[in-house]
């Protein structure tokens, strides 16, 4: 074996002594009992609510060099415990410095139904499966079980730095019961299987150094309460060779995670159907790049350079990660990353859920696609607020507020993960693509509002842009087209880049050029004074486009400025009630395309300039 030590010394060489010493001393304990009983995998089925009395092989009673075992399957050497076969064991009470060993050969499972139990060890993972057709570790109601090692471990298998968890499995581990579970990992992760890791059940709460929670090959979580604080990843499943593994899908339950690094991370692809989701990553979006963030630097993140981790993929402190595809489909998320709040290096499916994201970086990013077909999210802090090749916004309501631009259709990857400042992605095609089909959009951008380095096409929904109040920037930026064929535009901002939709679209579309102020009304009203369109923009600009269905090609519209509305606000948007005291622009009959009035700037129906950083922007108080 060989020694691992973090914080070389001598108190370990002695801690060594003493251990020899006390193997020495405790010949009456180096006893084995032969299993004559064994339970295959029914026993990981028993009825929570009698667990407490659950048909055991052996009975565990732990205590400091006087360990006693009733029943079968168990081996003593001192303070190691060593289970031999399959079945079932209940233990309880304390080891100080100890340690229990699963090492079985036959084909049965091995749980360990965890009835009030504190083990420490000073050398290695407290609990060690080395072999077992599956552990499970079942947590009896209303007991408390801590498990905790040290800085130092003496490695059985130093090539692979193997065990280096607090709870360690060669196989597959599954956790349940819905007693608690302390774990404190000094050395290196928390809770690691090398296969798969399920969690049932059962109150658990980690602190490690490396990694909270890490299945090799898939994580999948069921219900419970898990609250992690790992200077690594919160959640990793790490398999990157097999395509069906490296996985983690979490059904219910609550996490509460504070990551040095991601605080959820696959491999392959990541499931989320439901649960209470409260993440931090890499020091929260205060940990941004920018000339007044004198925390960190941005792009280092993590745990303390002592931390023996060897990870293959590249750091980052993203808060929802996958290599493959992230799908969404319910859950409550409130998450505070440095890093991308969500972020796929392939796509990302947001069928439900409710959001509220502060980010560093990007809010939502997708190397290829991303999906809006559901949910509600609210993004209050982003470099960039959502960001994909193709962006694809089918239903639901989602806020951006954005350093830079709020909605970016680009192409390539993000390299933002390990160096550079925020929103430096390594984008090249000019092929991206922004489908606005239904649901809200809400944009609040210091950067371009909406931008494709493609083209945008919009069939319906409504989509509101309170772009920037620099001339360097637009509300609306493509190179393509922006052809609207369906939906409500509002899209306000500065002059100097403004970009109006393509002469190509089907709807009108009416580009109003005059100076306004937060908060002042811009009011559309028919031939008859019927009160068409009254909007609010959230910041000061010179430059408004809109197109809705209420507009019709051929007839003739008022429009002014100013003036007071006793209808509802909704995002900017006024309904119902009526508009009065304002000042006319002027009066204008719609063209089968794009109609201007007032003073007008920029771009009619093509491409607009590259645009700079704007400040921060803020989402409007209705």
């Amino acid at each position: 074996m060989k020694l691992n030590n973090k914080h070389k010394g001598t108190l370990f060489l002695a801690f060594l002594a003493t251990m020899g010493l006390s193997a020495c001393q405790s010949n009456s304990n180096n006893d084995t009992i032969t299993n004559t009983q064994a339970t295959d995998e029914t026993s990981s089925s028993q009825s929570l609510s009698t667990q407490s009395t659950v048909s055991a092989n052996a009975t565990i009673q732990l205590k400091q060099d006087q360990t006693t075992v009733e029943g079968n399957g168990v081996s003593i050497d001192g303070n190691t415990i060593t289970i031999t076969s399959g079945g079932t064991y209940n233990i309880s009470g304390t080891l100080t410095d100890g340690q229990i060993i699963v090492d079985s050969s036959d084909e049965l499972d091995v749980e360990l139904v965890l009835n009030g139990v504190e083990i420490t060890s000073s050398s290695s993972a407290p609990i060690y499966v080395k072999n077992a057709k599956n552990a499970i570790i079942n947590l009896v109601e209303g007991t408390e079980n801590i498990v905790t090692d040290s800085d130092s471990y003496v490695l059985e298998d130093p090539t692979n730095n193997e065990p280096n968890a607090a709870i360690f499995s060669k196989d597959d581990l599954k956790i349940k019961g819905t007693g608690s579970l302390v774990v404190n990992a000094n050395y290196d992760h928390g809770i690691v299987s090398k296969d798969d890791l399920k969690i049932k059940n059962g109150n658990i709460t980690v602190t490690s150094v490396g990694d909270g929670l890490k299945g090799k090959d898939s994580i999948e979580i069921e219900d419970g309460t898990l609250t992690i604080n790992a200077g690594g990843d919160g959640l990793q499943s790490s398999n990157a060779e097999d395509p069906t593994r490296g996985y983690i899908t979490i059904d219910g339950g609550t996490l509460n995670i504070v990551a040095g690094l991601d605080g959820i991370q696959a491999e392959t692809n990541v499931t989320i159907n439901g649960g209470s989701f409260d993440i931090q990553s890499g020091g929260g979006s205060t940990n941004s790049s920018s000339s007044t963030n004198t925390n960190m630097i941005w792009g280092q993140w993590g745990a303390p350079a002592s931390q023996t981790t060897t990870e293959t993929s590249s750091s980052s402190a993203k808060g929802i990660k996958a290599v493959v595809d992230i799908t969404i489909n319910g859950g409550t998320f409130t998450i505070d990353s440095s890093d991308d709040s969500i972020h796929s290096n392939d796509s990302i499916n947001i069928n439900g859920g409710t959001f509220e994201i502060a980010s560093g970086d990007d809010g939502i990013h997708a190397d290829t696609t991303l999906n809006l077909n559901g949910g509600e999210v609210n993004i209050t802090q982003s470099y960039e607020g959502l960001e994909a090749t193709t962006i694809n916004v089918n239903d639901g309501s989602y806020y951006v507020v954005s350093k830079d631009d709020g909605v970016n259709a680009a192409g390539g990857n993000d390299a933002s993960a390990t160096s550079g400042r925020p929103g430096q992605n390594n984008f090249s095609a000019s092929n991206g693509m922004i489908y606005l089909n239904g649901g809200l959009l809400y944009v609040d951008a210091s950067g371009d509002g909406l931008d494709a380095n493609g083209s945008i096409e919009m069939n319906g929904g409504t989509v509101i842009v309170n772009g920037p109040t620099n001339s360097g920037n637009g509300a609306l930026d493509y190179d393509g087209t922006f052809n609207i064929k369906g939906g409500t535009l509002v899209a306000a901002g500065s002059s100097g880049m403004a970009q109006t939709p393509s002469s190509t679209s089907s709807q009108p579309i009416l580009s109003i050029g005059t100076s306004f102020s937060e908060g002042t009304l811009i009011n559309i009203k028919s031939e008859n004074g019927e009160d068409i369109f009254t909007f609010a923009p959230a910041k000061s600009g010179q430059s408004i486009i809109i197109s809705t269905p209420a507009l019709t090609s051929g007839a003739t519209y008022t429009v002014s400025s100013g003036g007071t509305s006793s209808g509802v606000v909704t995002d900017g948007i006024y309904t119902e009630g009526s508009y009065s005291g304002g000042t006319e622009i002027g009066s204008v009959t719609l063209s089968n395309t794009i109609t201007t009035i007032g003073q007008t700037q920029g771009s009619m129906g093509g491409a607009a300039g590259m645009g700079g950083m704007g400040g921060k922007g803020q989402r409007p108080m209705n």
